[in-house]
């Protein structure tokens, strides 16, 4: 961050400590989403640096939010006026920068080793299987019998669960997974854990989105159900 006059080192770091919890955002006028007051949760706002005007600091925050603006607001608070001069990306969800990314030469002569020899422990190194996207979520495991119908776009029903992770709420996202560990679908969850686990019918979870494709698991439904 950049400030546009000095301010004293202490001052900046009282107010970086102010901007923490759940704030108030408008998406900057040059954004890609509709410019509304909206809600954004910053876990921590870590002071590292500071050389003259500049500004080294740490921002774990909820998505969707916008650091430049942070920065603007920042500045607007210390009274001096700020802006966003660099930013690094260090993690989205489950990825670590130092465990997750590979640079495109990595890629390039790691593809060229899969087309030679066909080993798939090539392509291993740089793509990641799907669930390991999911690795932060809620998550409902179904039994075999239920997939294939899931895969056709069919709600959870409790019937299907066969386990599932505590602290589940109404609405919350859930991914539903099969007892092997493979991703099925995403979706929304209709009741809580503690609900799930006392029914033995009814919807649980209403699919938002299906990952595996039909076929894999036999089919153990009928269509006029």
């Amino acid at each position: 961050m950049r400030l546009h006059s000095q301010v004293a080192e202490n001052n900046v770091k009282k107010v970086l400590e102010e901007f923490q919890g759940p704030i108030y955002q408008r998406p900057p006028a040059r954004s890609a989403v509709k410019r509304q007051l909206r809600t954004r949760t910053i876990y921590y706002n870590e002071f590292i640096e500071m050389n003259e005007r500049n500004v080294l600091f740490k921002v774990g925050c909820e998505a969707g939010t916008y650091i430049r603006k942070l920065c603007y607001d920042i500045g607007e608070v210390l009274g001096c006026g700020a802006h966003m001069q660099e930013l690094r990306r260090t993690r989205a969800g489950p990825f670590i920068e130092d465990e997750s990314l590979v640079t495109l030469h990595d890629v390039s002569y790691l593809y060229s080793r899969w087309e030679e020899t066909k080993d798939e422990k090539f392509l291993r190194q740089f793509v990641s299987p799907m669930e390991k996207a999911l690795t932060l979520m809620p998550k409902i495991y179904v039994r075999d019998t239920a997939v294939d119908a899931l895969c056709h776009g069919a709600h959870l029903t409790a019937p299907g669960v066969l386990a599932l992770d505590a602290g589940i709420k109404i609405g919350d996202a859930v991914a539903v997974f099969t007892q092997k560990g493979e991703a099925v679908t995403m979706a929304k969850a209709f009741v809580s854990s503690e609900k799930i686990l006392k029914m033995d019918h009814g919807f649980v979870a209403k699919t938002q989105r299906v990952m595996m494709p039909r076929g894999i698991y036999p089919k153990k439904w009928h269509s006029s159900q």
